[in-house]
């Protein structure tokens, strides 16, 4: 039995019709490699994925059937058997886009488990990743090119001491130049692989639904990340929900862009499409990182049929302002996006300019990519992100003063924190006190979203707890703001953080992106949006323009660094403020990266000033750090 879905998902007496069929007659396969499997039995010549070498249009690809896809993974499950790795053991990964991926995701879980890396996180923080899982063996890309990923590769391998096998990857699929001199537990991935059986998984292994299937890292670039688990169970509904609820059809064609570290690349972007006989096509080893790939997209749709497009937000308003340039998007028939909130303005900006409505999506690491869905078709406004999937639920918690959910479940209409519980949540992170802190009493997972339902069992988000800004007391939204600025036909991007106040904790404030050729002051841009801004606490106090937003590695605006910039420039006003007239001895504020801002004052000249600085400094809510020079 391979999976199958039939038309979209319309209201809630649809998803209820699906659940009438008991979960396990409707999802019968006990892993990600049997459904991979199955498909590849009913859709063997057909293509699953093509690389694309460029964002040129008609540019060098390699396309691979269901057929081969399977061999690689069966060829990729057995070289690990041979390595040692067994079903509890853990096999690490880190290669930019490619078909290689593929063959390290469903061959690893297939194996053991598998642990996807971001290539950008620091060596010291990939470390900790591969000795708290204690990985044996890590795919990892084999040329010493500009990515540096191979010496990290082997640098890695040096410092932990469960890192037995290091398997490096051509990324053209052959074998590594001859005469690479590789060392001792070093190989060859291709090469290695070659040798195996392709029919079969020589392990005779036997999958059961609550087996772990993979290790995600999860927590940004900052801090120290953590582990969560994935059974195949949960990455297995993830796809079967998804299909079900969006209608995906064997003949779709989608271009999946995010990274494969990352969970909405891996799962809803890739298993759910492989699951049905999708062909995916991935957009060079950048991926959406590629401007090429940016500049041409629409092009690239119409060149090979795309049926279905995805992207975060930051993504799809770089695609708005790509012109079609006479490309046939006819057969486009959905557009999805999730992992952050999407502007309403970009939301009409894509119906207006091509005809495409946005649906959104609700998804995190802890529940396998995916919570809630609007499924294609469904008139909703932004910020709604649909119903919770078949044999799942949300519901709405009130918050207590220090945004944390309380055991009151709100009615309809009204905002707190949303709870989910369902198959697809994740086993616990490897950590167990951070499992604990994520779940209820009565076992629901604390999202970190706030939002509400609306009459129709629609979930629509607001923001994140965490993004709440708190002015004297009064929970400011950012969303408000960020609704009220994106409005404006010169912004590209924007967002609202809070910057610290002594006296009012925080005040909210904007930063924004233009669009390309735009001009508009900061000053004609903080009227508009007072303008649209109801309630006057959440006016926001200041807006900065920025030549380039930041964004995680799958693009989502980090705002961490923009509270960094927004304290920089409170601390810069109190410099400004004490040390009028004296220029020579005035402090250097630096404000990169995460807080704490940094302070850096003269140890002679003007100790009264000094003085004064750091007294005012002290009064602010967040940690200043205050160094001292001759």
């Amino acid at each position: 039995m391979h999976l199958t879905a039939s038309s979209p998902i319309q209201s809630l007496a649809d998803i209820h019709r699906i659940e009438a069929t008991p979960l396990a007659q409707a999802m019968p396969w006990a892993s990600t490699y049997d459904l991979i499997r199955a498909s590849a039995q009913v859709h063997a010549h057909q293509p699953a994925l093509t690389f694309l070498d460029s964002g040129q249009v008609g540019g060098p690809a390699t396309t691979w059937t269901y057929s081969a896809l399977l061999q690689g993974i069966h060829q990729t499950a057995n070289l690990l058997f041979t390595l040692g790795l067994r079903s509890t053991d853990v096999v690490a990964v880190l290669l930019p886009g490619g078909l290689a991926y593929h063959l390290a995701l469903w061959g690893g879980e297939a194996a053991g488990i598998v642990q996807p890396l971001n290539p950008l996180l620091s060596e010291d923080k990939l470390v900790s990743l591969l000795q708290a899982s204690g990985a044996q063996v890590l795919i990892a890309h084999g040329l010493d090119d500009d990515s540096q990923l191979r010496s990290k590769a082997l640098r890695l391998q040096a410092q932990c001491p469960t890192l037995n096998t290091v398997l490096l990857v051509h990324p053209d699929g052959g074998a590594l130049p001859a005469g690479d001199a590789m060392p001792a537990g070093v190989q060859d991935f291709h090469a290695a692989r070659a040798v195996h059986v392709g029919d079969r998984l020589i392990s005779g292994r036997v999958f059961q639904p609550q087996d772990t299937a993979a290790y995600f890292h999860t927590g940004g670039t900052t801090g120290a990340p953590k582990l969560a688990r994935h059974s195949h169970g949960a990455q297995v509904f993830t796809a079967w929900a998804n299909a079900q609820m969006q209608g995906f059809q064997s003949n779709d064609v989608t271009i999946n862009g995010y990274p494969l570290f990352h969970v909405a690349g891996v799962l809803p972007g890739a298993l759910c499409s492989l699951a049905v006989g999708m062909h995916i096509l991935i957009p060079t080893a950048s991926l959406f990182r590629n401007r090429e790939v940016i500049q041409n997209y629409w092009r690239l749709v119409a060149h090979h049929g795309c049926t279905l497009m995805s992207g975060v937000p930051t993504v799809l308003a770089a695609l708005a302002a790509v012109p079609l340039n006479g490309a046939d998007i006819s057969r486009l028939r959905a557009v999805r996006t999730g992992a952050a909130p999407l502007p309403p303005e970009l939301a009409q900006r894509f119906a207006q300019t091509f005809g495409l409505q946005i649906n959104e999506s609700l998804g995190m690491t802890e529940t396998a990519g995916l919570s809630t869905v609007a499924p294609p078709g469904l008139s909703a406004p932004a910020g709604c992100v649909g119903w919770p999937l078949p044999h799942a639920q949300v519901r709405i918690a009130a918050l207590n003063s220090d945004d944390q959910a309380t055991g009151q479940e709100l009615p309809a209409g009204e905002k707190g924190m949303v709870l989910y519980r369902g198959p697809n949540l994740f086993s616990g992170y490897l950590d167990a006190a951070e499992t604990a802190r994520s779940f209820t009493a009565d076992g629901w997972l604390i999202t970190g979203d706030v939002g509400f339902i609306d009459t129709q069992g629609r979930l629509h988000l607001s923001g994140r707890a965490k993004d709440l800004i708190i002015r004297s007391g009064h929970n400011i939204d950012p969303k408000v703001i960020e609704d009220a600025l994106g409005a404006h036909p010169a912004v590209a991007l924007c967002a609202a953080v809070g910057a610290p106040d002594a006296y009012a904790g925080e005040l909210p404030v904007a930063f924004a992106t233009l669009k390309p050729g735009a001009q508009v002051s900061a000053e004609e841009l903080l009227a508009f949006t007072a303008q649209r801004v109801d309630e006057a606490p959440a006016k926001p106090k200041s807006i900065t323009l920025l030549e380039r937003m930041p964004v995680t590695n799958v693009g989502k605006i980090y705002k961490p660094e923009l509270r960094t910039l927004a304290t920089g420039a409170v601390v810069q006003a109190l410099v400004d403020q004490v040390y009028t007239g004296a220029p020579h001895t005035r402090p250097r504020v630096s404000a990169q990266g995460d807080l704490p801002v940094s302070v850096t004052v003269h140890r002679e000249g003007h100790p009264d000033m000094h003085r004064e600085l750091q007294a005012l400094i002290a009064e602010l809510p967040v940690k200043v750090q205050c160094l001292s020079e001759p």
